[in-house]
């Protein structure tokens, strides 16, 4: 199983209004190449996996696009549980559409380096929405240095407290900078009752299973031991890349837990436990900080708690520490599309198709892909903003194309969400953190006994992580844990990782 990518370094998502609001403006000669010279539409055909329920043919949505880009569209929707096979058949076949949307994995990362799609890296200049975007967002998906997909644009600097502030103000508390605070805010949590039914029912913090997640950048550990001054997955000490957990960071933010566990300060039943019972324990206004959450969806939390909880208040803040604001890059996109030799002729073509991708970047195009159709999916506020008028029409006939086509859905150039106050301070924290992301250095690196190990090597680690927390091991069963991980690939990862990042930086 291969590494799978995550952003490198801090970048702003945000494109700015006065870059773009020429866009529609003059469009054959701002962008590289006209959609189609001689006015016929451009046949786009794309494979991407079926979000929710697959729209219907020349819906409204669909035809919408196609009239603005001048193209006749073919998706196809492939089921999420049969998307990997599908895609493994076509590759091997080379009956593949014009635009595949893929994610990194062993199979597609050999199929890029094996010369079956095309490198666009080069044509992003001619483009003016696609040139827009901050670059680190093309950088995170490079394979040996070169660009060879449009990524699905995602946040970045995700991570935040979520917290219960009506409880907070109660104790006296206030959000989380040192390993200390976070200790002492879970013991109050536990012991002081805030809900006030007389039971001892209430957690600090619920921790599920995938915590340590050694692939996602957005577990808690990492954003933990991050704030602290922990790597994000894998850094660099000495001139060598070193993993998060062989720092004195993230140790500590492990002895926390350990702590914290032998005190019956968090949930005893962590290692098995699935996120959405930590979700429901959130909703049930059982817990202090939700930290398997976002920013940006502290209205949402606000929003589910308050049916147990009527009185609750919800706040967000940014994860802080002895540094200040610093939180682990994410991965900055929900996969992308490339553009396969077989089916993508010629270079006139591949600009054409990278045209098309560009137009759903401009205002109009953003407002169909991220608020729906006026008067329909959405209203217009008095101030020019947008609301939504049918949320559960929108998830239906709407969400299936922000999902699977480039979109920035709240700081792109369409028409501006209408957010209440949690909204925009959750977004607002989004924003501020770009400036203080963490990259994970071996974002784009490969190495052969990763790709072969990474699984296996990944899931000894988080046990022996989890066997510490549970007190199973001691400190010196800890450094023994790492020295088999060492052993049994981890020094070869380390090393194949270590040369490529040498000859990256060359």
């Amino acid at each position: 199983m291969t590494k799978r990518r995550f952003i490198a370094m801090a970048c702003s998502l945000a494109m700015t209004a006065g870059a773009l609001a020429g866009c529609a403006e003059d469009k054959s000669n701002q962008q590289g190449e006209a959609v189609k010279g001689d006015g016929t539409p451009l046949k786009v055909t794309i494979a991407t996996p079926q979000i929710g329920e697959a729209p219907k043919k020349d819906n409204e949505i669909e035809l919408a696009i196609e009239k603005y880009t001048n193209t006749q569209i073919d998706i196809q929707w492939i089921p999420a549980a049969a998307f990997e096979d599908k895609k493994n058949i076509m590759i091997a076949s080379s009956e593949m559409p014009k635009a595949f949307k893929l994610t990194y994995n062993p199979t597609t990362l050999n199929a890029i380096q094996s010369g079956l799609f095309w490198e666009i890296g080069p044509f992003l200049k001619d483009y003016k929405n696609l040139s827009a975007v901050n670059i680190l967002h093309y950088d995170n998906i490079k394979v040996d240095g070169k660009l060879y997909g449009l990524p699905l644009y995602r946040d970045i600097g995700r991570a935040g407290i979520v917290y219960r502030k009506d409880w907070f103000d109660e104790m006296g508390l206030k959000p989380p900078v040192t390993l200390d605070d976070w200790y002492n805010i879970m013991k109050a949590v536990a012991e002081q009752d805030p809900d006030k039914n007389g039971q001892a029912d209430t957690y600090g913090m619920f921790l599920e299973k995938s915590y340590n997640d050694a692939a996602a950048s957005s577990s808690f550990l990492t954003r933990l031991a991050v704030s602290q001054g922990a790597p994000n997955k894998w850094g660099i000490e000495n001139g060598k890349l070193i993993a998060e957990f062989m720092s004195k960071p993230y140790f500590d933010s492990m002895k926390l837990l350990r702590r914290l566990y032998q005190e019956k300060l968090i949930n005893q039943d962590f290692s098995v436990v699935q996120a959405a019972d930590a979700d429901n324990k959130w909703n049930a206004g059982k817990v202090g900080i939700r930290i398997n959450t976002v920013a940006s969806a502290a209205a949402t939390s606000f929003e589910n708690v308050s049916k147990s909880a009527p009185n609750a208040v919800v706040d967000v803040v940014q994860y802080m520490g002895p540094s200040g604001n610093r939180v682990p890059a994410e991965p900055g996109n929900n996969g992308f599309f490339v553009f396969p030799k077989s089916s993508v002729k010629t270079e006139v073509e591949l600009k054409q198709l990278l045209a098309f991708f560009d137009k759903l970047l401009d205002p109009e195009m953003s407002t169909l892909l991220t608020r729906g159709i006026e008067g329909k999916h959405f209203t217009k506020t008095d101030d020019g903003k947008a609301q939504f008028k049918d949320l559960s029409l929108f998830n239906l006939e709407v969400k299936p194309y922000r999902d699977s086509l480039p979109s920035f859905e709240v700081t792109g150039t369409g028409l501006p969400l209408k957010l209440n106050d949690l909204q925009a301070k959750g977004w607002k924290v989004v924003a501020d953190n770009l400036n203080n992301t963490v990259p994970n250095i071996a974002l784009t690196l490969t190495s052969k006994t990763y790709s072969e190990k990474g699984g296996e090597l990944d899931t000894f680690i988080r046990d022996a992580q989890t066997k510490f927390i549970m007190g199973k091991i001691d400190e010196a069963g800890w450094q023994a844990e790492i020295d088999k991980w060492k052993k049994a690939g981890g020094d070869k990862v380390i090393e194949e990782f270590t040369a490529e990042y040498a000859k990256q930086k060359k």
